[in-house]
C-alpha cells in the first residue's frame, strides 16, 4: 500500500527491463528551490561561412554533424545564443557564441568527432551558415549539487541490500514519484541520486536519505496541492500561476488517465480568457478535449502526438475558442522563444492537424 506516503523512489533491476518499488517516503526536505541560473558557456564556431547575415542575438539555435556519406546524425541545440566576436581567417570565420546547451544533452554533439562539418540553423529551421569545427571555450565551474533528504523512508528491493552492506554495485537508472493521497501517481519529481543514509527518527526500520538531484521549482509545491486529492473537478485552476506554474501543471495533467477517444467529428470549447501565453494555451487546449485537469499536449510537437490518437480526441473535430481575442492580444510578444507561438501560429497548425477553429 502507497497511501500515506508523498513520495515514491523507482528503479530498474539488473536487466534494465523492469521498474521496481525501491522506496516509500513519507515527506521530503529541501525538494522545492529556485534553480541555478543556467550556466552560460561559451563555443567557437570555427571555419564559418554565412548564409545569412548573422544578428547578434540568435536565440535557440540548432547545431548539425554533418558526415561525408550522409550518415544520420542527431541534432544538438543551444538556447538563448548570442554573438560575442567575429575574427575574420581567410574567406572564412571564427564565430564566438555565449549559450545555453539545451537539457538532457550530451557535452558536444554526437558523432562531432568523425564530422566533415557542421550545420547552423534558427528555430525555424533556416539554415544560418556551415562551419568546419566546434569547440568549447574555457572550463565552466559547474553548480554543487542539490541536497535532498527523504524522510521516513520503507526500503525494499536492491537499494536495501546496498544500504546494509549487502551487496556493493552502482544502482540503476531511478526516479522518484509525488504520491497523491490515495498513494497513486501525482507526478515525477525528479532523478535522485542516493549519497547517504541515517535511521530515521520516524519509526523503527525507516530510514532518512539523502540525494542529490535537481530541485523542483518552489511553485511546484503550489501546483501538486491543487492535484493531492486526485484530478481537479473544476476548469482553470492553472489560471492563477504565472508560465511556469501553468507549464508544471502540465506535469500532473500529463500523468493521469483520460478515458477512451471520442469518435471523430466532435465539438470541444476552449475558455480562452486565461491564455495569455503559450503555457495557458495548452492548459486550456487540454481541459477543453479532457475536462479539469486535461491534457492534450505541452507543445505543438505534443499536441501533434495527442491528435494521432489515446489522448481523448482525434481529428476531425471543431474546436470552439472563446474569448480569442485575450490570445491574439497577448501571444508571440517573445520573438525569440521556441517555438514561435502567435496567434496566427496556432489557428494555422491547428488547421493543418485537421482542427476547425471557429472564434467566438
Amino acid at each position: 500500500m502507497t497511501a500515506g506516503f508523498r513520495f515514491a523512489l523507482r528503479g530498474e533491476d539488473d536487466d534494465h527491463e523492469d521498474e521496481q518499488l525501491w522506496a516509500l517516503c513519507e515527506d521530503a526536505e529541501n525538494l522545492f528551490a529556485d534553480p541555478p541560473e543556467p550556466l552560460r558557456r561559451r563555443y567557437e564556431l570555427r571555419g564559418f561561412t554565412a548564409e545569412t547575415e548573422l544578428p547578434a542575438a540568435l536565440g535557440f539555435l540548432v547545431l548539425q554533424p554533418l558526415h561525408e556519406h550522409g550518415a544520420p546524425t542527431r541534432e544538438w541545440y543551444l538556447e538563448d545564443a548570442r554573438v560575442l566576436a567575429t575574427r575574420a581567417r581567410g574567406a572564412w570565420r571564427d564565430v564566438t557564441i555565449e549559450a545555453v546547451r539545451s537539457d538532457h544533452q550530451p557535452p558536444h554533439p554526437a558523432g562531432a568527432a568523425t564530422a566533415v562539418g557542421f550545420s547552423l540553423s534558427d528555430h525555424q529551421d533556416r539554415i544560418l551558415g556551415h562551419f568546419r569545427d566546434l569547440a568549447e571555450v574555457g572550463p565552466v565551474e559547474e553548480p554543487p549539487p542539490h541536497t535532498v533528504r527523504l524522510l521516513g523512508c520503507t526500503v525494499r528491493g536492491p537499494l536495501l541490500d546496498v544500504l546494509e552492506g549487502r551487496e556493493e554495485r552502482p544502482l540503476g537508472y531511478r526516479h522518484l514519484d509525488a504520491l497523491d493521497a490515495s498513494g497513486g501517481l501525482l507526478a515525477r519529481a525528479g532523478h535522485p541520486h542516493v549519497v547517504d543514509r541515517q535511521p530515521s527518527s520516524r519509526g523503527p526500520g525507516l530510514y532518512d536519505l539523502t540525494v542529490h538531484m535537481d530541485p523542483q521549482p518552489p511553485v511546484v509545491a503550489d501546483v501538486w496541492e491543487l492535484w493531492r486529492e486526485g484530478r481537479p473537478a473544476v476548469p482553470n485552476l492553472w489560471a492563477r500561476f504565472d508560465g511556469t506554474g501553468r507549464e508544471l501543471w502540465l506535469d500532473p495533467a500529463l500523468v493521469h488517465p483520460r478515458g477512451p477517444d471520442r469518435p471523430a467529428g466532435g465539438t470541444y470549447h476552449l475558455d480562452g480568457r486565461h491564455v495569455t501565453d503559450a503555457e495557458g494555451f495548452f492548459c486550456a487546449l487540454g481541459e477543453a478535449v479532457n475536462g479539469p485537469g486535461g491534457y492534450f499536449g505541452r507543445c505543438l510537437n505534443g499536441v501533434a502526438d495527442a491528435l494521432c490518437g489515446g489522448f481523448g480526441a482525434g481529428p476531425p473535430f471543431t474546436l470552439v475558442w472563446h474569448d480569442h481575442d485575450v490570445a491574439r492580444r497577448s501571444l508571440g510578444l517573445q520573438p525569440l522563444v521556441w517555438p514561435p507561438a502567435t496567434f496566427p501560429d496556432l489557428l494555422a497548425f491547428l488547421a493543418e492537424e485537421g482542427v476547425e477553429v471557429v472564434l467566438a
